[in-house]
């Protein structure tokens, strides 16, 4: 019994000996993981912010060049309407990548933990 104990107590003394210098510079790298999590939101607020505003704007566009197109021909108004509804969607989906990747970024685990 008072064998097992001290093999058990050494083997305890042991791997905790050997255990605490490979964690001794984790306070470091959280710090940098941190670092590197901070920057990604900020990043990706930037790149929303820019992405959704160009957007709205190349939307605004369009839709005044098709009301226009439609208000001067009145009888192309469906092929107009089907190219600004195809050209609307695939600016959105533009948008849409960034919002994906500003997502990717914010709820990215540093350094794979």
């Amino acid at each position: 019994m008072k064998m097992r104990f001290a093999l058990v107590f050494t083997f305890v003394v042991v791997t905790f000996g050997l255990a605490t210098p490979a964690f001794a510079q984790e306070p470091a790298a959280a710090s940098a993981g941190v670092e590197l999590v901070r920057w990604s939101i900020i990043t990706a607020g930037f790149a929303l912010a820019i992405a959704a505003a160009f957007g709205a704007l190349s939307q605004a566009k369009g839709l005044s060049a098709a009301v226009e197109g439609i208000a001067r021909n009145p009888a192309a108004a469906n092929d107009i309407r089907g190219n600004l509804i195809l050209g609307l969607v695939l600016i959105e989906s533009l948008v849409i990548y960034v919002l994906l990747i500003s997502l990717i970024l914010f709820f990215i685990k540093p350094f794979g933990g």
